[in-house]
């Protein structure tokens, strides 16, 4: 396995060589196995322990053993204890994921701090062909059939081509020790019962079950490959980015074959959920929304707009704030400065210029309601606020998150960053000018 494991890591992960790696080490057989392959090849590897304080008086034992492993073959080691069922609750996850990441928010801090290079995990293809198993049971898209990637951004996992059969024959052949997780004989879980009840009578089935499932894997990777290439050239005809906000054109979308497997491609990262809903918006009204932990999908007439969460205002927040006559500045909830200047300049979108003698303070800056008004400047007349946003085609989500700055009175001043009212902008009587810049 050695000379194999060589040639693996020569010809995929040559820049390992020359890099500083963390390692996590359970203290399992897999973790003990990589680590004794990689000081048999002289990497500079530092070793990671979590004990996750899940197994009593197990979980500290596991931990004095890779203490003294690490001792033994002289690799420094980072420890750390989790209150993982605490945790599990309060962020109302399962144990297992709850483990996950905890684990690897701390291998990175561990990364960042010590200017770690990479972080190796030991899994292998046993772990693999589980992982596959499970998401096929719980259901999933192409993604969730390729299998745990050999290499995200800085984790690399160096062991996946190697089979659980082949690192135990390397231990025992080198007299290696390890120490046995009882919980991985119990099937409470669902990776232990494939393990334990489904992959044997597979391997039975087909004793080159692994290598089989590997070129299934190469397979669906190649496919992955074809449908990404195929989201990219689709994106650059039905996407466009403006100010954070993703409009999707809806008439670009139903046009082609499956408009729900190209939606489901292309906001498959921004955490929804709910694909049936996301699919209805292409049909339903205005103002018509989804939302997910992260995003929210709205439909605005042809487009779907998408945008962080904390971006729209669909939920009740502070929209009503004062500003004092002798404001120079605020940063909250948008940064504004408040100058007085000596002469009329060039005005920019971001900023105007106004008759100080006309304000009447404080000016309160709020969002738009039904009813207002604008005195739009280079107009006659008035205009409803709302007939302005249509015609200047304001998106739901600018409409949601316009500010406007209004006198005392409640007379808008500005429609900030879009219009500027005329009722108190300078003219020729104006003696002190007031600059205010978003």
């Amino acid at each position: 396995m050695l000379q194999k494991f060589t040639k693996h890591i020569n010809i995929n992960f040559p820049f390992l060589k020359d890099a500083s790696l963390l390692m996590t080490i359970s203290g399992g057989l897999d973790s003990v196995v990589l680590t004794h392959l990689l000081n048999t090849l002289n990497f500079d590897v530092s070793l990671a322990h979590c004990n996750f304080k899940l197994r009593e008086k197990e979980s500290d034992l596991d931990e004095k053993f890779a203490i003294k492993l690490s001792q033994k073959s002289c690799n420094q080691i980072f420890t750390k204890k989790f209150d993982t069922n605490q945790f599990a609750i309060k962020n109302k996850l399962s144990t297992q994921i709850a483990a996950r990441e905890l684990r690897y928010s701390w291998f990175q801090v561990l990364a960042a701090k010590h200017n770690f290079d990479y972080i190796l995990t030991a899994h292998h293809a046993d772990d693999n062909l589980e992982t596959f198993l499970i998401n096929l049971t719980r259901g999933t898209g192409l993604e969730g059939f390729t299998g745990i990637p050999t290499k995200n951004e800085n984790i690399i996992r160096p062991l996946l081509p190697f089979s659980r059969d082949e690192i135990l024959a390397y231990a025992t052949k080198n007299n290696l020790t390890w120490r046995e997780d009882a919980s991985n004989a119990s099937t409470k879980y669902i990776r232990n019962k494939i393990r334990h009840q489904v992959l044997p009578i597979l391997k039975e089935i087909n004793p080159s079950l692994l290598s089989s499932f590997s070129k299934t894997l190469n397979h669906l990777q190649e496919s992955k490959k074809i449908v990404e290439d195929r989201i990219n050239e689709v994106s650059s005809e039905i996407l466009q980015s403006e100010n954070g906000i993703i409009k999707f054109d809806i008439a670009k979308l139903t046009s082609l074959s499956n408009p729900k497997a190209y939606l489901y491609q292309l906001l498959k990262k921004y955490n929804f959920t709910e694909w049936n809903d996301v699919v209805n918006l292409l049909d339903a009204e205005s103002g018509k929304y989804v939302i997910s932990s992260s995003h929210q999908l709205i439909k605005d007439r042809d487009f779907l707009l998408l945008s962080k969460n904390k971006d729209v205002t669909l939920s009740k927040v502070e929209s009503f704030f004062q500003i004092d006559k002798n404001t120079s500045e605020i940063t909250k909830p948008i940064h504004l400065v408040f100058k007085e200047v000596d002469e009329k300049s060039t005005q920019k979108k971001q900023a105007i210029l106004v008759d100080k003698d006309l304000l009447k303070y404080p000016l309160i800056l709020r969002k738009w309601k039904n009813g207002d008004y604008l005195y739009p400047t280079g107009m006659q007349g008035k205009k409803k606020l709302s007939k302005f946003f249509k015609d200047e085609k304001f998106s739901l989500l600018e409409k949601q998150n316009a500010w406007l700055l209004c006198n005392a009175e409640n007379e808008i001043i500005w429609v900030i960053n879009h219009r500027q009212d005329r009722r108190s902008s300078v003219n020729i009587n104006t003696k002190n000018i007031l600059q205010i810049t978003l």
